[in-house]
């Protein structure tokens, strides 16, 4: 059995469709919430990679390289922002974080 392209395409979407699920269903951990948002991220790169396979080009490949990039450099503002709440509010509940509205 060889893997097509709609196999790819199923997963990324699987994938996709897990991250919009675990964000709204839990919208009160922001550890969660990172992860939701990663995993979507990775479901979106595995599509291109997958046209990038399927087309023969590699622009998509440099394309999720990037991305990466600043996925991981978003990942790790995020936790340092979540550190410093943590420290100043003894919890990272997005319910009990109302004072950070504009």
């Amino acid at each position: 059995m060889t893997l097509t392209l709609g196999h790819f395409l199923t997963l990324g979407a699987i994938l996709f469709a897990l991250s919009v699920i675990g964000i709204f269903m839990n919208r009160k951990n922001l550890i969660v919430l990172l992860m939701a948002i990663e995993l979507m991220l990775l479901a979106v790169n595995m599509n291109f990679v997958a046209f990038s396979r399927y087309l023969g080009d590699m622009h998509g490949q440099v394309f999720v390289f990037f991305i990466l990039t600043v996925a991981a450099a978003e990942s790790a503002i995020g936790l340092a922002i979540l550190v410093l709440l943590f420290r100043n509010r003894s919890t990272i509940q997005v319910d009990e974080l109302h004072t950070l509205k504009g």
